[in-house]
């Protein structure tokens, strides 16, 4: 089983669990995150990417690196529920991570600036 497959299962999940699929805010956590809307998920996101900042730092200092594991695994599963709201899905990501593969992260990023300045400079009067 690859992690693609566990991937698409929990979204699966996440996805039956929408509020406009029946799923039931009294009864699930992700419906609740869901139904009460971005700012819900979105603050968890934050909350988590903090926790895993710190965890981060708990290794580096000596603690057991599974605390940061567990972390992460928060910080996904909250960035799958904001993918689900907005239609997306794990395979998307995965996507753009292997349209990245083999490109450096140095070239990518001085191109995303190219592409910023000259829609700035097209939107100039």
């Amino acid at each position: 089983m690859s992690s693609n497959d566990s991937l698409a299962r929990l979204a699966a999940v996440i996805e039956s669990r929408k509020p406009a699929n029946g799923g039931d805010p009294e009864a699930s956590y992700v419906s609740r995150l869901l139904h009460k809307g971005p700012d819900a998920f979105l603050k968890k996101i934050g909350e988590e990417a903090t926790e895993v900042v710190m965890a981060a730092k708990d290794v580096d200092h000596g603690a057991d690196a599974s605390k940061l594991v567990y972390e992460v695994a928060d910080l996904w599963f909250h960035s799958m529920v904001a993918l689900a709201h907005y239609g997306l899905s794990p395979a998307d990501v995965v996507a753009e991570l292997e349209r990245r593969e083999g490109t450096s992260g140095i070239e990518e990023k001085a191109l995303r600036k190219a592409v910023a300045r000259a829609a700035k400079e097209d939107q100039a009067p």
